[in-house]
């Protein structure tokens, strides 16, 4: 595994209490970086640097700072700016996580809750990182978005979410084209997910899904976290989408005798 020093950067993780941001906020500690994460609710346990990664070796674990913002809303999007500048004075990384979505068949489905799905995967990234880039700019930072494989490929029973991630891909082009140079941004599209709710997400055991997946297992937190490590520091990189699916998902004729 690569080795990434973060020391003195702040990162700032949407989503990050629990499943791939829980797991992308502890690799960020255990990189030493000051690590924040955002969700609407205080999780039952916060995030903390992974056992083994603790630098030096000794001394308490550190744990992530969690401040609360419903990032659809305008301003709790500025409230959390302004407590990050007021105790930090700096922002070096946003990894926009937070989103997702219920299976949501359009037909006989509320609006309201189609709109909701946008706003959370799309129009939040989509605020988060122009409230963050004064900030980002300041240091050289950049945005990494979370993607997903719905937003390449048919996503049935999630249109919405679906809809809502390629429009992010296609967001985070257009943003690290007109914030270049002094902002990077860039995409990871990830696949099929090991997570706390995949069972009853994907349906079916986790052998079974994940016998969909060429690379024979599904992708976990630490695999996207380690596409984020690397996107985080300085470098050229920008405007990229980082496939983090295992080889995509193998097409149903296969499996036809």
């Amino acid at each position: 595994m690569v080795s990434y020093d973060y020391t003195g950067r702040v990162v700032l993780v949407t989503g990050g209490s629990r499943g791939i941001g829980a797991g992308i906020a502890s690799a960020f500690l255990g990189a030493g970086a000051e690590v924040v994460v955002c969700a609407r609710k205080p999780p039952e346990r916060m995030p903390r640097e992974p056992e083994g990664l603790l630098r030096g070796g000794t001394g308490p674990f550190r744990q992530a700072r969690y401040l609360a913002a419903d990032v659809r809303d305008p301003g709790d999007v500025d409230g959390l700016f302004g407590e990050i500048e007021r105790v930090y004075g700096r922002l070096d990384l946003v990894v926009n996580n937070a989103g997702g979505s219920p299976g949501a068949p359009l037909a006989g489905t509320s609006p309201r809750l189609h709109a909701k799905i946008i706003e959370l995967n799309l129009t939040a990234p989509l605020l988060v990182s122009q409230r963050a880039y004064p900030l980002l700019s300041a240091s050289a930072g950049s945005i990494v978005m979370i993607g997903s494989v719905s937003g390449d490929r048919p996503s049935p029973g999630t249109s919405a979410y679906g809809a809502a991630k390629a429009g992010l891909h296609h967001l985070a082009g257009c943003l690290a084209a007109e914030w270049a140079p002094a902002v990077r941004v860039n995409t990871v599209v990830v696949g099929l997910a090991e997570t706390e709710n995949a069972a009853g997400h994907y349906g079916g055991s986790f052998d079974q899904v994940a016998a969909t997946v060429p690379a024979g297992r599904m992708a976990r937190p630490q695999d996207v976290a380690e596409a984020c490590l690397w996107l985080g520091s300085p470098g050229f990189v920008t405007g990229a989408r980082v496939h983090v699916h295992g080889g995509g998902e193998i097409p149903a004729w296969r499996q036809l005798s």
